[in-house]
């Protein structure tokens, strides 16, 4: 079991980390700015080139921040004796090219080339074939990374959101980086009380010197797997046993495919317009298919209404911010009628999901976290030097599981001297724009928060109409 018994036989009262678990019926403290990152989250050093191999006999090549994949069933000897990485599948993927190769959970790969960033040419030990695949869908063989209950990098208020989702049983438990201390641990489980009802707490696993780990120094291992194993077998103080990993959600890709990747401009023929998600001013929105295989949500112009150099804009915007609370650009059809591409939110705007979708059930402590998600990617674009001037809930996404994402950023505009004077004419939101810009058509980050502070009545009020009436456009028109 790889159980230790530490000489000091006084117990050890197991560390909670920051002292308190989190309730669903308490505010919460939004995790650490995820800017950007993969999920799952490493921290890579440097990628050999596995079509070079060379070195000394025997060696192994350890990638991934000194992750130590050297063992018999995930490295794979040249004739050399030079050891190369192999990783394994941590998800399907589905080819969306004819460049990428499609393959099922639990296939390991010998990486042949690691240049294209998030894309990586890749062969098969169980197919044979080769082809392109995304990054962050594999892992080294025998690293943590590719442990079901590894998480990464992931923020305690992410965690708690992911482990409290419905079906969840008591026992649901991850693994993450530690926020406050490096090189830590920390261990979240879902546990259950009558008076908490559902909540998520949280144990710091601690390395030692020798490189094991331990939460109680009673009870050290030599490897988190056989931690976890240890507490799968008994609770021995924890809250409860760990019963089972959480469900991973599919990781993000920043790229429609490894060719669209540095080339945004896409044909007009590979995108199908399937529903009509909304319709605005100048344009419409809609649900569709890249390829036949990939779910987008399509932006498009109405002809005549806006200059397609205006419209496009809000696209060399989106190039430049990247964020996991900023929705995605993927792609342009430059040539009128103009399409702006980018993920797609099942839930729609937030404005729709409060007034009429499951928004209607949610209590104060989730809308808390929905406006620290916005925030965090609002924190981000005032880091970027931009504001984005059209802030309300209208123009927030919702996906599966509360996530939130900004969108909408065709008001978006880089300022300098902190501050930026819009054009005579231009139209703005009144009742979300701060008095300064709606009068004298000065913008600054400080109008973003006021934007953000009406954002927030919106959801309080889950979606109603902030300052009803005349009274602000009264106001104003004085």
């Amino acid at each position: 079991m790889g159980c230790v018994q530490c000489k000091d036989k006084e117990a050890t009262k197991l560390t909670d980390e920051r002292d308190n678990s989190l309730t669903q019926s308490l505010g919460y403290r939004y995790g650490t700015d995820p800017t950007p990152q993969h999920y799952p989250s490493f921290t890579v050093t440097t990628i050999p080139n596995y079509n070079n191999f060379h070195g000394t006999a025997g060696q192994g090549l350890t990638v991934f921040g000194g992750v130590n994949s050297s063992s018999h069933t995930g490295t794979l000897r040249t004739r050399g004796g030079t050891g190369v990485t192999l990783f394994v599948a941590l998800y399907d993927y589905e080819a969306r090219t004819e460049d990428d190769l499609s393959f099922q959970k639990g296939e390991k790969f010998q990486i042949l080339n690691s240049s294209e960033g998030d894309w990586w040419e890749a062969r098969s030990l169980t197919t044979g074939g080769t082809g392109y695949i995304p990054s962050n869908y594999v892992a080294p063989v025998d690293s943590i990374q590719a442990e079901e209950w590894y998480f990464g990098k992931l923020g305690r208020k992410d965690a708690e959101r992911q482990l409290l989702s419905f079906g969840n049983p008591r026992g649901t438990y991850l693994i993450r980086e530690s926020e406050t201390t490096k090189g830590a641990y920390s261990l979240s489980i879902r546990d259950w009380d009558d008076m908490k009802g559902d909540h998520v707490k949280h144990y710091k696993i601690r390395k030692l010197d020798n490189g094991g780990y331990y939460i109680t120094t009673r009870a050290q291992f030599e490897t988190l797997q056989q931690l976890v194993h240890h507490y799968s077998e008994r609770a021995a103080g924890l809250c409860c046993r760990l019963v089972v990993p959480c469900h991973k959600g599919m990781p993000r890709l920043t790229d429609l495919s490894v060719k669209t990747k540095d080339v945004w401009e896409i044909p007009r023929e590979s995108l199908q317009l399937i529903k009509r998600l909304g319709n605005g001013q100048f344009g419409e929105v809609w649900m569709g298919t890249w390829n036949g295989n990939t779910k987008v949500a399509i932006k498009t112009l109405k002809p005549g209404t806006m200059s397609p150099e205006s419209f496009l804009e809000e696209a060399q915007i989106m190039k430049k911010l990247k964020h996991d609370k900023l929705v995605q650009l993927y792609a342009v059809v430059s040539e009128e009628p103009i399409y702006i591409v980018t993920e797609y939110m099942s839930k729609g705007s937030l404005l729709e999901f409060l007034k009429d979708g499951e928004g209607r059930a949610l209590k104060l402590p989730n809308l808390v976290d929905m406006a620290a998600q916005v925030a965090a990617g609002m924190a981000y674009i005032e880091r970027m030097n931009y504001i984005h001037r059209d802030l309300r809930s209208a123009n927030i996404l919702v996906g599966n599981g509360l996530i939130c994402k900004i969108a909408d950023f065709g008001l978006a505009r880089l300022i300098e001297d902190n501050e930026y004077t819009a054009r005579q004419g231009a139209k703005f939101p009144i009742k979300w724009t701060a008095p300064e810009a709606a009068l004298y058509g000065r913008f600054t980050i400080k109008s973003d928060v006021w934007s953000f502070g009406i954002l927030l009545t919106e959801l309080v009020t889950k979606g109603r109409v902030p300052y009803p009436g005349e009274f602000v456009d009264t106001i104003y028109s004085r």
